[in-house]
């Protein structure tokens, strides 16, 4: 049996380029060598792209070729520079372990459409949509799932603080990780909240801040083949969950613990994941997503976010959700790449 060629994409131009790193490790660890031929490419922050022998830490320092993915279909596969000449690869499919901007938001996903290489993970649309917390809130009220109440503004909007209700959050409509979030509980919060989102997109959401409690779905799948994993729920102590942004977040978060089974009814259990698969379905998913949500004391549960590429990581909630399901993280990459390969 010919081993299946599968190029992993990590790095990136994004904030979450180092967590893009550390999945890739993780899905590395994973990968059956009996059944695939992995290539790693790395993009370096300043968006280079390299061949090279595996996603370690430092990486970049390793022995490393150009490369680039072409958009020829006729290639199929990679361009590598060695000694000033190109070389081609053959690939049967791309798993792009990327995370944020120039990853997640259909941009890679453009790119592999062009090459004609099938990719692991969500498409163009779906990619873009899930991205943009506003316009994914928009579908997902018209889908009958309840969202925050939020409000959109550009980044030279002036806003009446004393028109705004307290708390609420503040964020960058297309960013990941909680990077540029703030909690605001009063008007004089308002304007450095708006600048630190400022840094990360040009189009700023406003939301309510929802009592109750943060819970998280792991979906794999295409269509009505879905499995969820088990849900997650992440107790908080104070602030709100930012754990890719702490030094060690290997080492635990200073102000959260994710709890893998979900400390709540059953009916509530059944009733977060029905609504993770309409909104997988609604937002036009595949592959797989983490879905991020909220239940409420009075059993409601209202969508946070989608998560289309979720993390990877050792300490990342997909993988969790999914072992506590006993689905090991090489079961899952097999099954991703099933559904990839059936097309």
């Amino acid at each position: 049996m010919d081993l299946i060629k599968i190029a992993i994409i990590f790095g990136g131009c994004s904030e979450e380029h180092s967590i893009s790193v550390k999945s890739a490790q993780e899905v590395a660890k994973s990968l059956d060598p009996g059944k695939y031929q992995p290539f790693y490419i790395g993009i370096t922050r300043d968006g280079v792209w390299n061949l090279c022998d595996r996603p370690d830490a430092d990486w970049e320092n390793g022995n490393c070729h150009s490369a680039i993915l072409s958009p020829d279909r006729s290639i199929h596969g990679l361009l590598i520079l060695e000694q000033g000449q190109y070389k081609t690869i053959h690939l049967d499919m791309v798993f792009p372990v990327l995370h944020g901007k120039l990853g997640e938001d259909g941009a890679m996903q453009g790119l592999l459409e062009l090459s004609g290489i099938p990719y692991v993970g969500c498409d163009i649309q779906s990619s873009a949509l899930c991205m943009d917390k506003s316009m994914a809130y928009i579908v997902a009220r018209n889908a009958g799932i309840a969202t925050p109440d939020f409000r959109t503004i550009t980044a030279n909007e002036d806003i009446d603080a004393e028109q705004l209700a307290y708390p609420l959050f503040v964020k960058p409509a297309r960013s990941g990780s909680s990077f540029g979030v703030s909690k605001v509980c009063c008007k004089e919060e308002l304007h450095c909240a708006l600048e630190t989102a400022k840094q990360y997109d040009t189009k700023i959401l406003i939301e309510e801040a929802i009592i109750g409690s943060e819970v998280g779905c792991a979906v794999l799948g295409n269509d009505n083949d879905l499995i969820v994993g088990e849900v997650d729920q992440i107790c908080l102590s104070h602030g709100f969950f930012r754990i890719h942004q702490e030094k060690k977040p290997e080492n635990g978060s200073e102000n959260s613990t994710v709890v893998v089974p979900a400390d709540i009814s059953a009916e509530a259990r059944f009733r977060v994941q029905e609504t993770a698969k309409v909104v997988y379905h609604a937002m036009g998913c595949r592959g797989l997503a983490r879905v991020d949500l909220f239940l409420r004391e009075d059993g409601h549960v209202i969508l946070n976010e989608v998560n289309t590429l979720p993390g990877m990581t050792s300490y990342s909630r997909y993988p969790r959700m999914m072992a506590a399901d006993d689905l090991s993280l090489a079961e899952v990459i097999d099954r991703i790449v099933a559904l990839t390969m059936k097309g």
